[in-house]
């Protein structure tokens, strides 16, 4: 497993090749410290026996998929499933492969790409996949860039799994959101799309205006309104830090875990797109390429 870092004057990034996952990022807070911002954990090592996807990436489908996998062409593609349910790519999915660091560049926009190549069948999707992560710092923002080609038709859906939180407190009380999204994904008590699109108007999922994440529990696909708008605005008014989240994609999953106090951004097509007609289909066919970029900026609150 390999450690690689990369930083400028304003963000210092810490990835492994063990699921191209984002183990620190360092921002700087309105006292003018650095806060590692995503939760993670010391030791490399320690990854191994993770089961929350902490910092990874996630695929080849991120979220879920329901009914035991999907058609594509009238062929069935059966993929592994708990409870009806398959999550993350499966029981070996992206977060848990070894990725290759093919480059890394340093310089006043530092990065580093990883490159993952996931054989025809593998987790049951066809066709051989190659993909390509780039995290890039430009100035105060970190670039999260996965792109794939196939040679056969699949279904992909990537984004990245960090769980954020601003300061050293042990509650989101002082955690506020406010989301660029009028319609909401309905799921049911499985977190699985119900394939209604409701308004967020009179509902616990109104993040129009900031919001204290005080009372949290969100599991939530949400639909982003204009890609020119950040998705997401996240700030804490202990730390002083802010976040914005920018991206070319439909929807962003607002996850906060039960058991401890921080939330992941998941910038992705909806979940279980394969199994819902009227979903922005996930189909990726030879000849094309995917691309989902987002851009992760950081200042202090005003």
């Amino acid at each position: 497993m390999e450690q690689v870092t990369i930083k400028n004057t304003h963000l210092e990034l810490k990835v492994l090749s063990y699921g191209a996952i984002i183990q620190e990022l360092w921002v700087m807070n309105k006292k003018g410290i650095k806060e590692n911002i995503v939760v993670g954990l010391k030791k490399p090592k320690d990854y191994l026996k993770d089961t929350i996807f902490l910092g990874a990436c996630v695929g080849r489908f991120a979220g879920r998929i329901t009914k035991g996998g999907f058609f594509i062409k009238g062929n069935q593609y059966k993929v592994h499933s708990e409870d009806g349910i398959h999550l993350h790519g499966g029981e070996k999915g992206f977060g848990k492969r070894n990725w290759k660091i093919s480059r890394i560049g340093k310089g006043q926009e530092p990065f580093v790409i990883l490159e993952y190549t996931s054989a025809d069948m593998e987790e049951g999707y066809p066709g051989t996949l190659k993909v390509t992560l780039t995290y890039k710092l430009i100035n105060n923002s970190l670039q999260i860039v996965h792109q794939a080609v196939t040679d056969k038709t699949t279904v992909v859906n990537l984004t990245n799994h960090s769980y954020f939180r601003l300061d050293r407190t042990e509650n989101l009380g002082e955690h506020y959101l406010k989301l660029n999204c009028d319609k909401y994904i309905e799921t049911d008590s499985r977190a699985v799309p119900t394939g209604k699109i409701l308004s967020v108007e009179n509902t616990v999922y109104d993040f129009r205006e900031t919001r204290s994440l005080k009372e949290k529990g969100l599991d939530t696909p949400f639909i982003c309104r204009e890609k020119e708008l950040p998705a997401a605005i996240f700030y804490s008014k202990n730390s002083g830090i802010r976040m914005q989240v920018k991206s070319n994609q439909p929807a962003v999953v607002i996850y906060t875990p039960p058991s401890f106090p921080a939330v992941c951004f998941e910038v992705q097509n909806y979940p279980d797109a394969p199994n819902n007609k009227n979903f922005p289909s996930s189909l990726l066919h030879p000849g094309e390429t995917y691309k989902n970029e987002a851009l992760f900026i950081f200042d202090l609150v005003p």
